[in-house]
């Protein structure tokens, strides 16, 4: 039975970037996280669509979907095996769980959501690897359901893995250095407490129930990753505060594990 995770990816160049603390965390994932999964399936906050879309694909390719970054990072690859037999049960468990249109692109790789962190925690690139979109004009308790409909393939040695950010209001970032501002403390200890406790549905309207829920996430996009590894892992599930870090003053690291009860 696989734990779920959400990850707190940051900024792209910590690929590249040695001074970002959450990079040193993710190296150091096989040695913490000892199980292998057989697959992984991805759910991050730069693949946004209308309704429920898997990547069917049998290898995946690099997707280089940011800007103006420093010319290193354009030149890194993460290629790990597709899984398209992980996408079509996602597609199934999906459809028989109420989720009606769940759409297949037979031509899109992985974003960098989801090969940043995964190039340091499997840097060998050779766990087949799914994504799965976020509709960001649902809320929190459609992603949680989303989630609950995928539990069965902890059972199945997958690996289902949110990858988003604990707090993410880009106009607000700023060069290393200061404090984080109140509200950013605020809203991750909300959070930290909310999830240790399994307070899951005060998480899941979040928007109404935590302190500055829009400025710390002025677009939901990061944040539902963490709602579809919440529900995945179930209601009863022990939320574990796995690393936690700062950078560009406003930028939350803080990932969390999920394990139910064995």
């Amino acid at each position: 039975m696989m734990d779920t995770v959400f990850i707190s990816h940051g900024s792209p160049t910590m690929a590249i970037d040695e001074s970002i603390t959450a990079r040193q965390f993710l190296k150091t994932w096989q040695q913490i996280f000892k199980e292998r999964p057989k697959a992984i399936l991805v759910i991050s906050g730069h693949w946004e669509t209308k309704e429920p879309t898997v990547n069917v694909v049998n290898q995946n390719e690099t997707i280089y979907d940011f800007y103006d970054l420093p010319e290193p990072m354009y030149k890194l690859k993460y290629t790990p095996p597709g899984a398209p037999l992980l996408a079509k049960r996602v597609k199934e468990l999906l459809v028989a769980n109420g989720f009606k249109s769940v759409h297949e692109d037979k031509t899109r790789g992985v974003d960098h959501g989801a090969w940043v962190p995964l190039m340091l925690m499997y840097p060998e690139a050779e766990i087949p690897v799914c994504q799965l979109s976020v509709q960001t004009d649902r809320d929190g308790t459609y992603h949680y359901n989303l989630g609950k409909a995928l539990a069965p393939l902890r059972e199945e040695g997958i690996l289902i893995m949110g990858s988003g950010a604990s707090t993410h209001n880009l106009g607000t970032m700023r060069p290393g250095g200061s404090p984080a501002p109140s509200w950013a403390l605020q809203f991750d200890t909300w959070l930290k407490n909310a999830l240790l406790e399994g307070r899951y549905e005060d998480v899941n309207h979040y928007d109404s129930r935590a302190p500055y829920g829009k400025m710390a996430h002025p677009s939901p996009d990061h944040f539902y990753p963490l709602h579809v590894a919440m529900g995945a892992a179930g209601e009863n599930a022990k939320a574990k505060l796995v690393h936690h870090s700062w950078d560009h003053v406003t930028l939350s690291y803080a990932s969390y594990q999920f394990a139910a009860p064995k």
